[in-house]
């Protein structure tokens, strides 16, 4: 893997260790360092960064609140 390839992962936490958890990575960016943007999008899939993954956090954030508030609210009428 070239060097400045190498640097400019090391300097991203969360992108060194998908490398280290992902070794297919090591090959690929070792024969096309070119490769580096989609391993940046793979990341953020496997840290869950992407937008509908974040959104559908929210999304389920909101409906545990939701339950929670529905069952104090049953609670205080009994």
């Amino acid at each position: 893997m070239r060097p400045e390839v190498y640097q400019y992962i090391k300097q991203d936490r969360e992108l060194h260790h998908f490398l280290r958890v992902n070794p297919k990575w090591y090959r690929k960016l070792s024969r096309d360092p070119s490769l580096l943007s989609q391993m940046e999008k793979d990341s953020k899939v496997f840290y869950g960064k992407t937008f509908p993954q974040r959104m559908d956090r929210i999304q389920n954030n909101m409906n545990m609140a939701m339950m929670m508030l529905e069952m104090m609210k049953n609670f205080n009428s009994k």
